[in-house]
């Protein structure tokens, strides 16, 4: 890369901030109309989710500077809406809380803020809304700690092979499963891919590290019902919460485009997607004995209201 691509490149991502900026309005003096600026709503918003932080933890985190950070505080505690108190730990450390009326003052900001975002969510479609989460959530990854962290995007060109090469794979390996799952697999990929509706449908790559790391389908069961398929998360990057936060995507979605309801189906042997499901509100309302893919498994169906 040469210094005149890098600086173009410096010249793209301000440009973007100067336009993200000033589309969430961030250079105005008081934000939501309120007599706070953006760094004090910062600071109440940290205060009004978390109980035991103190005025470094503060500075560190969000890094700013003390002598600041100490007039901010103070002028908090003027009005009331913080209080300092020693920890039940250690006597020796004094931790911030907000007072009630500091939380009745930041919960209205906390919700006006939340309304504004959802209208500017509502002028796009539901495709460009998750283009839009997607693209933000690679920035997340990118700039901050991508070694421990992963994003959600749509497929490219390629994965759909990669997520049936990759099932068959692991559970030939971890459950003897034959050819038959490949092409069960395989076949619902291609229903995917042929009859994909993006108003009642979506599937999720999950990428850590450059690389595939699991995927989940949300596909059309009925009008009111919609299903959840083929959840899977590389070994490699089990236990980073990607299973459970692909459910969750799946939920959201699902009551986005107008479903009352959502259904899957697994087998028995499949514990640890039975324990994500089970944490994510589904309950098991049928099981049948098969033989399948070369075993003899106990099917079920899991539903849940959406």
């Amino acid at each position: 890369m040469t210094i005149e691509q890098l600086r173009d490149r410096a010249i793209m991502v301000r440009r973007f901030n100067r336009f993200y900026t000033d589309k969430i309005g961030v250079l105005q003096e008081h934000l939501l109309d309120s007599a706070f600026s953006l760094t004090e709503l910062r600071i109440l918003y940290e205060l009004a989710h978390r109980s035991t932080l103190t005025a470094t933890d503060l500075a560190r985190e969000l890094s700013l500077n003390p002598g600041y950070l100490s007039r901010v505080i103070s002028g908090f505690e003027k009005k009331g809406l913080l209080e300092r108190a020693r920890s039940e730990a250690d006597g020796r450390v004094v931790q911030l809380r907000l007072t009630e009326l500091g939380r009745a003052t930041f919960t209205p900001l906390d919700d006006a803020s939340q309304r504004e975002v959802t209208a500017m969510l509502e002028r796009l479609s539901v495709p460009e809304q998750h283009q839009l989460v997607d693209a933000m959530q690679q920035i997340e990854s990118l700039l901050g700690q991508p070694r421990s962290s992963y994003l959600l995007r749509d497929p490219r060109p390629g994965d759909m092979g990669w997520v049936v090469h990759r099932h068959a794979v692991l559970y030939a390996q971890d459950y003897g499963w034959n050819a038959d799952f490949e092409a069960l697999v395989a076949d619902i990929v291609a229903n995917y891919i042929r009859d994909f509706d993006s108003r009642a449908e979506r599937c999720w790559i999950a990428e850590k590290d450059g690389k595939v790391a699991g995927s989940v389908f949300v596909v059309r069961h009925d009008d009111t019902t919609a299903k959840l398929r083929m959840l899977y998360v590389e070994p490699g990057a089990r236990g980073m919460g990607i299973g459970r936060r692909l459910v969750e995507e799946c939920l959201d979605f699902a009551k986005f485009a107008g479903y009352k309801r959502m259904l899957l189906w697994t087998n028995s042997i499949l514990t640890g997607a039975r324990d994500i499901y089970t944490k994510a509100g589904f309950d098991k309302i049928a099981e049948e004995p098969h033989h399948s893919f070369g075993k003899d498994l106990i099917g079920e169906t899991w539903a849940r209201d959406l």
